[in-house]
């Protein structure tokens, strides 16, 4: 998956049906209001609420930094 692939702008955290962020060389999308992760596994976001799973708040604050310009 790649930063500008069309199903980015389609595909929703499966608990608050919120926007996603695509973090890479990790590879896995980011709900940053639940601190939540969900993995991608070859090519596939692996989306049902029990495969995402919630990152310590110093994690978040690394990620955050990360996804800030």
């Amino acid at each position: 998956m790649k930063h500008d692939d069309p199903l980015l702008r389609i595909i929703a955290c499966p608990i608050d049906k919120g926007q996603l962020t695509l973090l890479l060389p990790e590879e896995f999308l980011y709900n940053p209001r639940l601190h939540r992760r969900y993995p991608i596994i070859d090519g596939i976001p692996q989306l049902l609420p029990s495969s995402g799973a919630r990152v310590p708040d110093d994690e978040h604050e690394r990620i955050l930094r990360r996804m800030s310009p």
